[in-house]
């Protein structure tokens, strides 16, 4: 049987920064300004390049999410497993194996694959159970910090074991479903403002819960992900999950403050710290900014268009692509699609060297197609994001 101490589910309170709170009107301004940035932001791509970016954001997502977990796998090599190509290293495949298996669950999120709000206990059960259920087997255990014993992960099932967090007691296994339930009764039907604070809130009561053996910061980053898509229409452009890796030390600093009790009479009614929370609320919405701001920079179309055609010349004078093939990216850049039979009239060459170069630049994947007949589209591949979006992750699997 699993045990259950009966407690209150008032442990966790407040789940959200009081409209009292002297901090609340201060992250209600971040909450708009975030909402601002990110609606210019996707509003300044063209769709092609919208379509493009926010595939290439999976797997830098990804890469970020498990390299909090001190897992690194570089989105090279996560390209590499999307395309069947895994590593004879059983480490390193298996690595490749658990990134496939996040950027399925998030193509999932992003096409619609969740039908109850994010914050849903049947929400967060499938998003662990999708997940883990495509990890190998040696994935699929956690070590108990005390007794040493290996414990093994079934996806999507509540954790049946008291555990630890570093100095934070989880509440008991039997009482995580009431958690959950006064968790999504917490944030359900939040209007677009309160929305986008519960996506910082609602991060940490997760994790201060920790319903699952192993696999909650993944599960909680995806969470919180799905909650600013839809509070902001993000389309999965950015992700906050960069930031937070590139600030993991404060990131987890900020997590673990949330875990500390109220601070006297000045600090909110609940049985936690709302100061605490307001602080990872505003790191949150601060480091989703940064972000914002960081990809608006980087996808300047006009410089980005740049420094592809500079790459794609680079191609040519190296005879790694045909000549031309620059004729065709640039078409794509600035048209968003291209018929196959375009290509030629484009040119100006016969349907046989048309072909030759459409097959190149399909083949380098600077380009997409959905079959041997369907129109173009340019893509992004994450061997090439050093030169075309220097900065999105690093150019080996150093996580700085």
């Amino acid at each position: 049987m699993i045990q259950d101490d009966g407690e209150s589910i008032a442990l966790f309170e407040p789940l959200m920064v009081s409209e009292g709170s002297p901090k609340r009107a201060p992250l209600n301004d971040l909450a708009l300004e975030l909402a601002e940035k990110s609606a210019a932001f996707r509003a300044s791509l063209p769709e092609s390049m919208a379509s493009a970016l926010a595939v290439l954001v999976r797997s830098m997502n990804c890469y970020y999410s498990n390299l909090i977990e001190g897992h690194d796998t570089h989105p090279v090599d996560i390209e590499r497993a999307l395309n069947g190509d895994y590593s004879s290293d059983p480490k390193k495949r298996d690595l490749q194996l658990e990134a496939k298996a996040h950027i399925t669950v998030q193509k999932w999120i992003d096409e619609g694959g969740l039908k109850e709000p994010p914050t849903s206990v049947t929400s967060i059960i499938e998003i662990h159970q999708r997940f883990c259920a495509l990890l190998p087997q040696d994935l699929l255990s956690a070590e108990d910090p005390k007794s040493k014993e290996q414990i093994s992960v079934l996806p999507g099932q509540l954790r049946e074991r008291y555990v630890q967090v570093g100095r934070h007691l989880p509440p008991s296994p039997g009482a995580v479903p009431r958690f959950l339930e006064r968790l999504q009764r917490a944030y359900a039907g939040a209007g677009r403002i309160q929305a986008i604070l519960a996506a910082a809130c609602a991060h940490h009561r997760l994790l201060w819960v920790h319903p699952f053996t192993d696999g909650n910061g993944r599960v909680a980053r995806l969470m919180s992900y799905a909650m600013l898509r839809d509070a902001l229409d993000t389309r999965g452009l950015w992700s906050v999950t960069r930031g937070l890796a590139r600030q993991e030390k404060d990131y987890k600093a900020h997590l673990q403050a949330c875990d500390g009790a109220r601070r006297g009479d000045l600090d909110g009614r609940g049985n936690l710290s709302e100061a605490a929370l307001a602080s990872f609320v505003e790191f949150f919405l601060r480091t989703c900014i940064d972000q914002v701001e960081f990809m608006r920079t980087l996808m300047q179309v006009e410089r980005l268009r740049d420094r592809i055609l500079i790459w794609a010349k680079e191609e040519i004078r190296g005879g790694r692509l045909p000549p031309k093939s620059d004729v065709v990216l640039r078409s794509l850049l600035f048209q968003g699609r291209l018929e196959r039979g375009e290509v030629v009239s484009l040119l100006g060459m016969s349907d046989r060297a048309g072909r030759r170069i459409t097959s190149a630049l399909l083949k380098t994947g600077a380009i997409t197609s959905a079959s041997s007949r369907s129109p173009l589209y340019v893509a992004f591949p994450a061997k090439y994001a050093e030169r075309w979006m220097p900065g999105l992750f690093p150019a080996t699997g150093v996580g700085n």
